[in-house]
């Protein structure tokens, strides 16, 4: 019983993770129903031949931003697990939430960007799905909080138990 307990705690400690999800994806939509509602008055787009290579160049980056992304939050994990300080677990992963969900996010605001210059809604709904896509794949998870957690407790007894 105590065991559920605990893991319903840590579900709880995720709320403001949750939160920083729900407001990415609220940005999101709110990206979309505001380029909808503009698009009468936009300036004149840019040439074709210079949005294929925007558009080319914004695919390319949001390609990449993918990856990357797993890259610093597998890092930023490690380094949640290995380093010393009183900074709680809740804190640490929350952190790493956020830099997830701010980097994934610039692949919907290149689609703004891309609408903002003239191409189409496609071009918005598809960099903007892209990032709901990694907000899904870099949301919160227990079993890397649980993760955070049990290994700053394994430290915290390490240096308790240690002799002065």
């Amino acid at each position: 019983m105590s065991n559920r307990i605990t893991t319903e705690q840590l579900k709880s400690d995720l709320t403001p993770h949750w939160i920083v999800v729900a407001i990415m994806l609220m940005l999101l939509a709110g990206y979309i129903v505001a380029c909808q509602n503009m698009v009468e008055g936009l300036p004149q787009s840019l040439p074709e031949s210079e949005r294929i290579w925007m558009r080319t160049l914004c695919y390319a980056l949001a390609i990449v931003m993918f990856p990357l992304t797993n890259l610093i939050r597998h890092i930023q994990l490690r380094l949640n697990q290995t380093m010393p300080g009183a900074k709680p677990a809740k804190k640490r992963y929350l952190l790493t939430i956020m830099v997830s969900m701010f980097l994934i996010h610039g692949v919907g605001v290149l689609g703004i960007v891309m609408f903002l210059l003239g191409d189409d809604f496609n071009t918005l709904y598809i960099l903007a799905g892209m990032a709901a896509l990694g907000a899904f794949l870099y949301r919160p998870k227990l079993d890397e909080y649980m993760s955070i957690v049990e290994a700053l407790d394994a430290q915290n007894r390490v240096i308790i138990q240690s002799p002065p």
